[in-house]
């Protein structure tokens, strides 16, 4: 998740306030996509399986949050 302008190939969607841009090859291959604000900043989860490692970019256990 990051600063972003949107492009040609983005999906755009203005919830509470917020712009969210998510390219449309990557929706197709994550969807469904959930995103939580939570106390700490943002939680998102989305139909990706990392597996029971987790992702190698934070090593979490398979969400990104």
């Amino acid at each position: 998740m990051a600063l972003d302008e949107p492009r040609e190939n983005d999906e755009v969607y203005d919830v509470d306030g917020y712009q969210y841009l998510v390219d449309k090859g990557f929706l197709e291959k994550a969807k469904p996509i959930k995103v939580d604000y939570q106390a700490y900043g943002f939680k998102l989860d989305c139909g990706i399986n990392f597996g029971a490692g987790g992702c190698s970019g934070c090593g979490s256990d398979g969400g990104c949050g």
